[in-house]
């Protein structure tokens, strides 16, 4: 395992369930985290508790599907800490593909211009079709490979607890091989 500390992460669907669970698991490793999501309230509410437990945290509410608000996440993770390294991509809805698959994809797209390597894209994935998420994980992480950032998906299983999927995320991100040279 290396370590994640004072690395930057963006996790969107963060300010509740597993996307908070995420959050507060990288945070307790020295991640600092960006937290995006619909819900104002609950956002800061997940910013306010990692800010109990000594971490460092920021948010931005607004919607995964809007590609103007994921700039402006990204540009404010850069801003506030100095770069990104992580992105999980965990907004999820019910059903809907455009929040699932096309919300992965266009986070993905305005964090890579500002990731310089490495790093990890991450997208969580409860049941999505297993095409459409291999396909995105596959041609994101061709196309990255020279700029050692990797894209990997994580498949929430059935009844998991979300600190667990959370552990699951620290332990992706900080295996050898993820964030090379970290």
């Amino acid at each position: 395992m290396r370590t994640l500390e004072g690395k930057t992460a963006l996790v969107t669907g963060g300010g509740k369930g597993i996307g908070r669970a995420i959050a507060l698991a990288l945070s307790a490793r020295g991640v600092k985290i960006l937290v995006t999501g619909r819900q104002e309230r609950a956002l800061g509410e997940a910013v306010g508790e990692i800010a109990h437990g000594g971490g460092k945290a920021r948010h931005l509410a607004g919607d995964v599907r809007d590609p103007a608000h994921l700039a402006a996440a990204v540009a404010r993770a850069v801003v506030v800490f100095g770069g990104l390294d992580v992105v999980i991509a965990n907004a999820w809805e019910s059903g809907s593909a455009s929040t699932n698959i096309e919300g992965a994809d266009c986070t993905f797209q305005a964090a890579i211009a500002q990731m310089a390597g490495p790093g990890r894209l991450l997208i969580v994935s409860r049941g999505e079709p297993e095409a459409a998420v291999a396909a995105l994980v596959a041609r994101r992480a061709a196309e990255l490979q020279d700029r050692k950032i990797t894209c990997d998906c994580l498949v929430v299983r059935a009844g998991e607890a979300e600190e667990a999927i959370g552990q699951r995320v620290v332990a992706l991100c900080a295996r050898a091989g993820g964030l090379v040279g970290i």
